[in-house]
């Protein structure tokens, strides 16, 4: 099957750090033409730290490694990127165990990791009492309740110090917008 006949999928695109201070700052309309040009439709940005939403024939990887390679050639810019396909966000959002414990939601971290390592690098910290805070271990993310923010949290700074750029965050309402977004334009 050729690529324009193949089937898309909906996929999320993650860039770890832009945007965030004075350093890695790409301008989202430039992000979205750069990932239309790569060939991916649909493409849609979420605020202003480096969420695409897109439809994909390539598997995720893939998609994220063109990504990648395109920024750093096409925008000077060298970052991180996640992609996760549109099941795969809907089983981080489902997966999520702490919801009865969060209030604020802004307050409620997702940490979605590159892969098993990772997963592995973060276990035992999920295993410790972070209290008041919270630490829990999914199948594709580590979730962080950071009741007084996540500048002033200790789990997720150890998390974060753990994982390198092996993970990227985003805080729960971007995490159920971009859910939205990918079963809006899923199949």
């Amino acid at each position: 099957m050729g690529a324009d006949t193949a089937p898309r999928s909906r996929c999320i695109a993650l860039l770890r750090g832009v945007n965030v201070g004075r350093a890695k700052r790409i301008a989202m309309a430039d992000l979205r033409k750069l990932v239309e040009d790569l060939g991916y439709t649909g493409v849609r940005s979420l605020l202003n730290s480096g969420n695409i939403v897109f439809d994909a024939v390539v598997p995720p990887s893939d998609a994220a490694q063109e990504i990648e390679a395109a920024m750093a050639l096409h925008l000077g810019v060298s970052a991180r990127v996640f992609v996760f396909a549109s099941h795969e966000v809907a089983e981080i959002v489902d997966d999520n165990p702490l919801l009865h414990v969060a209030t604020d939601h802004a307050r409620l971290f997702v940490f979605l990791l590159a892969g098993a390592p990772q997963r592995a690098l973060a276990a035992d910290l999920c295993g410790q009492d972070w209290a008041p805070e919270n630490m829990a271990l999914g199948r594709r993310a580590v979730y962080v309740w950071c009741p007084q923010g996540l500048l002033d949290s200790a789990a997720a700074a150890a998390l974060g110090k753990r994982l390198g750029d092996g993970a990227t965050s985003r805080n729960w309402n971007t995490m159920i917008k971009l859910h939205s977004l990918c079963c809006a334009g899923a199949d």
